[in-house]
């Protein structure tokens, strides 16, 4: 069995290892640490990459920008 847990470092307890020891009872595990990292995340999909990257080129270009009334906000 393979698993991904996504979780911030701050919401590991003892809850949490309880639900890893019950889900793999009697085996043997791994457990790796690495860091997230979000941009290589949202880059993996194709569709998803070419989206934020035309979002940087636009933003860049000052075009097809979207500016909330901050009177909404107040």
């Amino acid at each position: 069995m393979f698993t991904i847990y996504r979780t911030a470092a701050d919401e590991l307890d003892e809850k949490f290892l309880e639900s890893l020891r019950v889900a793999f009872r009697g085996k043997e595990i791994e457990i790796k640490v690495p860091e997230a990292d979000e941009t290589a995340y949202l880059l993996r999909s194709d569709r998803n990459r070419e989206r934020l990257l035309k979002a940087v080129e636009d933003i860049e270009q000052g075009q097809n920008l979207i500016v909330p009334d901050e009177a909404q906000f107040r």
